[in-house]
């Protein structure tokens, strides 16, 4: 799998001097590279008690990107899931740390434990005071000896940052964090492990299944158990999560793993709010990538009971872009559309002919949904198919709303429909197409003249013609062969979408941004759409 990446033996280094370079001048790091790799504040002064946190590189923005006032102090990288040696977590140490002393926030992973640990002595050898806690949030593999440190870690960075940064002694902010400790608990759930730059990424996760509690380096989980949907992934997370907050108010840290879209998470996150599991999670960080795993296609999930000194410090705003701020988790907020936007409702009539053909163009478009979007892959983002099929949908479920006994107003009442349910240019050309239809046969205007009319009036407003490589090469020469009958306008759509796939450039529509080189020897999709309606219908 390609990777931006220079190379592998410069990746964190590279990776550490690109967010010093967009820091603005916030953060520098000490002269130590390759071995030592330490990011520190630029304003501190030693004042206060300092924090330091780090571990192997991979889970950006986590060390670094929370180094900043209110949160961390300095971040000990070390390369992608390795543990920083000693000897850069005593620089680290050494750089930050005055009479205040400082506190080590270390993940439960054994090498971390080792070099922060023997750090940490080494440093009170030089007369610092040193504190040290062990996060252990994951709750997924519940008879390990020693359970793994997680996204949870980010709740003791922004407590005990709050706390350091108000100027408590080093007693007080250990203390806070050691509690955060023991009270939160995380889980996470992916549907793909990650991929290691230089290593042969592990196909472990079988396609349509995903894996429970695997770790930020990509470690095999409690179970792989078949995916269903978000809202079941998010409910199997919170069944594991809540029994350890005991019903009490908490907030919740929902985590991006890396490469799961920001769409996704925010399915999740809806998921989540509307669960009856979630009883007691009334305010929310994230959702973000906050932990991650490299490439991990997954999220987790970290809940803490709240006080009011924890409510407090995480709440409180920090300079530092990688931390989302914590939400009050409220009902969505819905308010009446504009007058004048919402649709006149027609007058439902039936005729079953009517119903019979707009049904049958639906079914052929659902059918059609996979070879569409494979066509439009060729030449654009892949979704004509969806497009069409998710209007046609919901064009067979408001049959029942429809005038079908009168074609001036059902003409209006499908393009009012597919204004609302179909997205993209696409929809609205076809309400356009359907509206002016409705007007040009409350004109007087016959059927097939007035779906000319149309088609003249989308021509205008979009600006292709026949020629152009649209759905227009199919659909005008079998409208204009209409009157021969259906089979007859099949086999000039079908000639019609045939021709696309010759033309090369695109001169209007989505195609027209994609090379020539690209198109050729493919229909357009839309075009394909027509030809299969027209062609469907004809052997109906």
């Amino acid at each position: 799998m390609a990777q931006f990446v220079n190379g592998k033996d410069t990746l964190v280094t590279d990776a550490i001097d690109g967010l010093l370079a967009a820091s603005n001048g916030a953060l520098y790091r000490l002269d130590g590279y390759p071995h030592i790799k330490v990011v520190c504040r630029s304003d501190w002064d030693k004042s206060n008690v300092a924090l330091i946190s780090g571990g192997g590189s991979g889970h950006e923005p986590a060390h670094a990107g929370f180094v900043g006032e209110g949160m961390l102090t300095a971040a000990v990288c070390g390369e992608v899931f390795a543990s920083p040696s000693v000897d850069a977590v005593l620089a680290g140490i050494l750089a930050v740390t005055g009479e205040a002393g400082c506190l080590l926030i270390v993940k439960n992973y054994t090498g971390d434990r080792l070099n922060f640990g023997l750090a940490a002595e080494r440093a009170r050898a030089y007369g610092l005071k040193v504190s040290m806690v062990i996060v252990d949030d994951d709750i997924a593999l519940p008879d390990l000896p020693q359970a793994r440190g997680v996204a949870g870690t980010l709740f003791v960075h922004k407590i005990a940052g709050s706390l350091a940064h108000d100027g408590a002694d080093l007693d007080t902010v250990t203390t806070a964090a050691q509690e955060t400790v023991d009270d939160m608990a995380s889980i996470g759930k992916s549907l793909d492990t990650c991929t290691v730059p230089g290593s042969v990424k592990e196909g472990r996760i079988a396609p349509g299944m995903a894996e429970l509690g695997l770790g930020i380096h990509g470690e095999a989980g409690v179970e792989q158990v078949p995916f269903e949907s978000a809202t079941s992934a998010m409910d199997m997370v919170l069944d594991k999560l809540m029994p350890h907050v005991a019903g009490k108010d908490c907030v919740a840290l929902v985590n991006n793993l890396g490469s799961t879209t920001p769409l996704e998470m925010a399915v999740l996150t809806h998921a989540m709010a509307n669960s009856e599991k979630a009883v007691g999670i009334k305010t929310i960080i994230g959702p973000a990538p906050l932990m991650t795993s490299l490439d991990m296609h997954g999220f987790s999930v970290s809940v803490l009971p709240l006080n009011s000194d924890r409510r407090a410090a995480l709440s409180r705003n920090v300079p530092l872009p990688n931390w989302p701020g914590m939400a009050t988790l409220a009902p969505v907020s819905v308010k009446p559309l504009p007058d004048g936007l919402s649709p006149i409702q027609p007058i439902p009539s039936e005729n079953a002919e009517t119903r019979r053909l707009i049904e049958t163009c639906c079914d052929l478009l659902i059918a059609a949904e996979g070879d569409l979007n494979a066509l439009d892959a060729k030449s654009g983002d892949g979704d004509t198919g969806s497009t069409l099929s998710t209007a046609a949908r919901a064009l067979k479920g408001a049959m029942d709303r429809m005038p079908l006994a009168d074609l001036t107003q059902l003409f209006r009442a499908v393009g009012n429909e597919l204004s609302q349910t179909m997205g993209g240019s696409s929809g609205v050309i076809l309400a356009i197409f359907f509206g002016a239809a409705g007007d040009a046969c409350a004109n007087g205007r016959p059927t097939q003249e007035a779906l000319l009319i149309a088609l003249d009036r989308i021509s205008q407003v979009g600006g292709a013609r026949q020629g152009d490589r649209t759905m227009i090469d199919a659909l005008q020469p079998a409208l204009e062969a209409l009157p021969q009958g259906l089979k007859a306008a099949a086999i000039q759509a079908r000639t019609g979408a045939n021709g696309t796939a010759a033309m090369g450039k695109a001169r209007a529509g989505r195609a027209s941004y994609v090379p020539e080189g690209n198109l050729i020897g493919h229909n357009d999709p839309g075009a394909e759409a027509v030809a299969r309606l027209f062609e469907g219908l004809a052997t109906a």
